[in-house]
């Protein structure tokens, strides 16, 4: 009902339903974003913090999620600068550590080292299968190609705990999404409209993961 209170708000107020603010530690699941770093290179490549690195897979961040839309910003608590230092490399720069606590952690009802930590413990569990550890070369993939190597470098996932991101209409991979419960233990399906904006995002047969470099 709060949820619904938060979208109905939303929209009186002409704003974006994944733009409405939340409550901490009210959301259905966790979304772990994990950005292919070529592809953002490829776009950004000012970036020289993350981007004089040869990084495959980073982690963009940990998202709590509605079914419909996301909380965001739901505190003012500034980031401890101790969570740099104590988790260090998590993010693949240092923006990242504050912009994500700010507009997703501070909703996930964890104080700071229980969220790091949870980041980073499930960054962990998800195992990124040799053919995408540091291609030389760009994969052509298709989305049931690439979810398929995920589930079987883990056994916990399913395709249906996956979503994807491209860019460009579709011709390169951006980002994918683990759907996790709000435990951070198991997997658990991604929301229809988390699938809907893979369709539109990655509609091509196929696409490119650009070689790291």
């Amino acid at each position: 009902m709060k949820q619904m209170m938060v979208l109905l708000m939303g929209a009186l107020l002409g704003i974006s339903a994944v733009q409405a603010k939340g409550r901490a530690g009210e959301f259905d699941y966790y979304a772990l974003a994990l950005s292919w770093s070529p592809q953002h290179c490829a776009v950004k490549p000012g970036d020289r913090e993350q981007c004089s690195r040869p990084l495959g897979f980073v982690l963009h961040g940990l998202w709590p999620q509605y079914q419909r839309g996301y909380p965001s910003d739901c505190s003012r608590e500034q980031l401890d600068p101790e969570m740099e230092r104590e988790f260090a490399g998590l993010y693949p720069s240092r923006f990242l550590y504050r912009h994500e606590w700010q507009k997703h952690g501070t909703c996930s009802g964890l104080d700071q080292p229980q969220f790091h930590q949870l980041a980073s413990t499930l960054r962990e569990k998800v195992a990124v299968p040799d053919a995408y550890q540091s291609p030389t070369q760009p994969l052509r993939k298709s989305r049931e190609q690439l979810k398929q190597d995920l589930v079987e470098a883990n056994a916990w996932l399913s395709k249906g705990s996956i979503t994807l991101a491209c860019a460009d209409g579709g011709r390169f991979l951006r980002e994918i999404y683990v759907c996790i419960d709000k435990d951070g233990e198991s997997a658990v399906p991604c929301s229809y409209e988390m699938r809907k904006r893979e369709a539109r995002s990655c509609g091509q047969p196929d696409f490119l993961l650009r070689n790291v470099r």
